[in-house]
């Protein structure tokens, strides 16, 4: 069976794009259910074509789709995927999207610049979309962009409750890799026993993309294991400069946690190669084998999603997820 169903009324059904389908699968098995039978392909000049095989009318309907690259394509076929839901007459659309595409560009830094991620929203609403859930934004202010619920889980818990057995809680320190993720290395440092902070200061040229310089670190790591905390790890210059600005301060060693493992290349090079002891992310994007290497662990984001899922589809609460933090 694709549903499941409460109160002998309401159904839920998991769609799947094809960008991840093994994170979908992972949530389906955590539902207990399983993925809507789709045949999806792509026609020879690269339009998308999706059709659902089973009947979605007056169903839940949540619409898993990751964005790695080619990106576009695939907010494309998630588009698609709604609007079918939304004319086949399901009752609800959730937008399930752990990597939230085009999250970097919530604002203008200078003029004739788009807002891509409000746009990414209003794309979302205009297919059809009731509701959104993702993992991690990039910044808190996207929620305001999308015109309905918007369910923002975090993966620090996760992260977090792994690193803890990989440290010395005694000589840890949580490093956030620039001043604007100090507010989340706040919360990093608080589910580390109250380990102290530091900050990596670093200087960014707007005109030129993935492309930022790490200089100095501000606190006391000499000695210390640190844990360096990002959302999202790209080309992954940024980090691995950081990982060397700490070692040479001193630091006794390196763990790189983030959310969200992008590793444009050369990402994985330079991580292998960057002296961090451990790189710890979560699966809300494929990592193709490729770019894994020996210093790589791999959460699965999946148990997180699913107990969420399950919250939304039962009128509960998704924020009790979040032992009570905002």
């Amino acid at each position: 069976m694709t549903e499941i169903t409460a109160n002998g009324e309401k159904r839920l059904v998991l769609a799947s794009g094809r960008a991840h389908p093994e994170l979908a699968q992972e949530i389906a098995k955590e539902l207990g259910t399983e993925l809507l039978p789709t045949s999806a392909y792509d026609f020879a000049n690269g339009e998308t074509y999706v059709r659902f095989e089973e009947s979605v009318r007056g169903a839940d309907a949540f619409v898993i789709q990751a964005h790695p690259a080619p990106i576009n394509n695939w907010i494309m076929e998630q588009l698609i995927m709604i609007d079918s839901l939304k004319r086949a007459s399901a009752k609800r659309i959730t937008v399930v999207s752990p990597f939230y595409p085009y999250a970097r560009q919530d604002k203008k830094h200078r003029g004739r610049e788009p807002i891509s991620a409000r746009l990414m929203a209003d794309l979302y609403k205009t297919a059809g979309a009731d509701r959104l859930m993702s993992v991690d934004l990039h910044t808190a202010q996207i929620q305001g962009f999308f015109d309905g619920p918007v369910d923002h889980l975090m993966a620090i818990p996760l992260l977090a409750d792994y690193v803890r057995t990989r440290v010395d809680l005694n000589k840890v320190t949580v490093v956030s890799p620039d001043t604007g993720r100090v507010r989340v290395a706040e919360q990093w440092a608080e589910r580390l026993g109250g380990a102290p902070l530091a900050f990596v200061h670093k200087s960014r040229d707007v005109n030129v993309p993935n492309s930022a310089v790490s200089k100095t670190v501000v606190g006391q790591i000499e000695g210390r294991d640190c844990v360096l905390i990002d959302d999202m790890i790209d080309t992954g210059g940024t980090i691995s400069g950081a990982v060397t600005v700490l070692k040479n301060a001193g630091a006794r060693s390196v763990i790189i946690a983030a959310t969200h493992a992008v590793f444009s290349d050369p990402a994985a090079q330079r991580l292998a190669e960057s002296g961090a002891r451990e790189v710890v992310v979560t699966n809300t994007l494929p990592i193709p084998a490729e770019k894994r290497f020996e210093q790589l662990t791999v959460l699965s984001i999946a148990p997180l999603i699913a107990r969420a899922i399950h919250e939304v589809f039962d009128d509960g609460s998704v924020t009790s997820l979040f032992d009570g933090r905002s």
